[in-house]
């Protein structure tokens, strides 16, 4: 008898314990439910901030593998969402830039900048651009790239151009006459 008195104080001391961890767990488990929905909330304001920007952006890990990418970016690449982890060099696009990757690299290896103007074969023009992707602790792991459309400018460009070519023969046709 004394012996199951003395199993059942062990018993009740072992349950006791076990509330206190339960309490504990779950006090954790809110702890840790309040955080993931902050982080679900700053990724949505992540993902529509990049998205309303309108830039077509790609994110690479430094051996150029697909980390993130923003929906603009699939009219340049040929991008699905099942291409995360892959290498950029897997994926189709219509850029006449077969030097990006090399790019790429030389950013991660000197952490300078690079810039580009760049068409594509379907004739538009983007201003390339590739950083260094920094974590949150200054590390450098891999690179963003961004895509900014500059294909009215160019034309634009072309235009002035064009027109300024117009005046000069314009202006040499005058003195000819002369």
């Amino acid at each position: 008898n004394e012996e199951l008195q003395s199993t059942n104080e062990e018993l009740t001391t072992s349950k006791e314990e076990m509330q206190s961890l339960n309490e504990e767990l779950y006090t954790v488990n809110a702890e840790l439910q309040s955080k993931v929905d902050d982080l679900s909330l700053v990724n949505s304001d992540m993902k529509n901030l990049l998205n309303s920007t309108d830039i077509a952006t790609i994110f690479l890990d430094s051996d150029l593998r697909i980390r993130r990418f923003t929906a603009p970016a699939t009219q340049i690449y040929k991008l699905i969402q099942t291409d995360l982890r892959r290498p950029l060099s897997d994926i189709v696009n219509d850029l006449d830039y077969p030097g990006l990757e090399d790019d790429a690299l030389e950013v991660i290896r000197s952490l300078v900048f690079c810039e580009r103007q760049v068409e594509t074969k379907t004739g538009r023009w983007y201003n390339v651009r590739i950083m260094p992707y920094r974590t949150v602790e200054n590390v450098i792991d891999g690179v963003v790239v961004t895509f900014i459309n500059i294909t009215e400018s160019k034309l634009l460009e072309a235009q002035l151009r064009q027109i300024q070519s117009g005046a000069a023969a314009d202006g040499k046709a005058g003195e000819s006459a002369s």
